[in-house]
C-alpha cells in the first residue's frame, strides 16, 4: 500500500530525509520510531501529498504522490501531530462538514457519521461543542475525521500525544480495532511499549536515515537482544558477588545490579536459563525468585540508534 524509494528532503543545509526507503503492505500496522526531528512528520507529509520530496519516489496503493495527489487524498486519512479543529462547531457538525468536503451524498452522511462516532466511542458527544472536549476526546475526534471517507491507509502522527493513561489505553484499543479492519496504518509514537503491542512491523529513523525496517522480532535480533532474567537473592551472596559469578560467561551479555536483585541479559542464541541457577547456587547464593522478562522495544531502539538529533 505504501512504497517509498530513496526519498530525500532538505531544508536549506539540513537534510531532513536521507534516501529513505520503506514498504508497508495491505493491513500492516507499521510503527515509525525516532526522536524529535528525525524525519517522521516529513515522511508522512510527503506521503499525504502535502510536501514534495527533493528526490526519490513514493506511491500509495500504486498512485504516485507527485502526480496523483487528488486520488491519493481519497485513499488516505492523515492525522497530523497537531490537530486543528473548528471550535465553534459541535462534534456532529464537525464531522458533517468533512463528510460534505469528501462529497459523501447528503442522504448517506448521517449513516456515515453515526458509524464513525460509534467506532470511536463518541456517540454520546455528538451534540457537544468541540472546544469543550478533553484532550483524549479531541484526539478520538481526529481519528473519526480521518475515517469519514473510509480510507485504505491511515497516517497517524503521534495520535497518543499528551493523553493521560486511560485515554492512551482507549486510543490503543481503537487503533487495534482499525488494524483488525484491514486498514494499512503508519503510526509514529514515542510510547514504544504501546507500539510493541500494536504493530506487526516497525521502522527506526534517526537524522533522516532509516536504520531499520522489519518485524519487531527482527529488530530484537539485529539489536542482539536475548532473553532477560531477574534473580532475587536471599543471602549467601550479595548482588556484587553474584554478578561476578556470571560475568565472563559467554552466554551472558551483561549483568546489572539492584540491591538484592541482579538482572541478566542473555545472548540471543541462548535458549536455556538453567545454567544461571547452577552457577549461582554452586557459588553459595540463595535464590529467592527467578523472573524471565521479554525483550523490550525500548532496548532495541537504544541499541540501534546513536541518540543524535537534527
Amino acid at each position: 500500500m505504501i512504497e517509498a524509494n530513496k526519498l530525500t528532503k532538505r531544508y536549506g543545509k539540513l537534510v531532513a530525509l536521507d534516501e529513505l526507503s520503506v514498504s508497508i503492505g495491505p493491513g500492516e500496522v507499521f510503527g515509525f520510531i525516532g526522536p524529535n526531528g528525525a524525519g517522521k512528520s516529513t515522511t508522512m507529509k510527503i506521503l499525504a501529498c502535502l510536501m514534495r520530496a527533493d528526490s526519490g519516489t513514493a506511491t500509495v496503493d500504486g498512485h504516485d504522490v507527485r502526480t496523483e495527489g487528488a486520488t491519493i487524498r481519497r485513499l488516505i486519512g492523515y492525522m497530523p501531530d497537531f490537530l486543528g479543529v473548528y471550535e465553534d462547531l459541535t462534534v456532529d457538525e464537525y464531522l458533517q462538514f468533512f463528510a460534505a468536503a469528501f462529497q459523501i451524498p447528503r442522504k448517506q452522511r448521517k449513516t456515515v457519521v453515526d458509524g464513525v462516532l460509534e467506532l470511536t466511542d463518541l456517540t454520546d458527544k455528538r451534540r457537544s461543542p468541540v472546544d469543550g472536549l478533553s484532550r483524549g476526546m479531541t484526539q478520538r475526534l481526529g481519528v473519526a475525521r480521518v475515517l469519514i471517507h473510509d480510507p485504505k491507509v491511515l497516517l497517524l502522527d503521534e495520535p497518543a500525544s499528551g493523553l493521560d493513561p486511560r485515554a492512551r489505553i482507549e486510543m490503543r484499543t481503537l487503533l487495534a480495532e482499525l488494524g483488525r479492519m484491514g486498514k494499512s496504518i503508519m503510526i509514529s509514537s514515542h510510547i514504544l511499549t504501546e507500539l510493541a503491542e500494536l504493530c506487526n512491523s516497525i521502522g527506526i529513523i534517526e537524522k533522516g536515515k532509516l536504520l531499520f525496517s522489519g518485524s519487531i522480532e527482527d529488530a530484537y535480533r539485529k539489536a542482539a537482544l536475548g532473553d532477560r532474567v531477574t534473580v532475587g537473592l536471599e543471602g549467601g551472596l550479595d548482588a556484587d558477588q553474584a554478578a561476578k559469578v556470571l560475568e565472563g560467561d559467554g552466554r551472558v551479555l551483561r549483568v546489572t545490579k539492584n540491591e538484592k536483585n541482579i538482572t541478566i541479559d542473555l545472548a540471543p542464541e541462548v535458549e536455556t536459563r538453567h545454567f544461571i541457577v547452577e552457577k549461582l547456587t554452586s557459588a553459595g547464593a540463595h535464590i529467592g525468585s527467578m523472573r524471565p522478562e521479554e525483550a523490550r522495544l525500548e532496548d532495541a531502539f537504544l541499541r540501534l540508534t546513536k541518540g543524535t538529533v537534527q
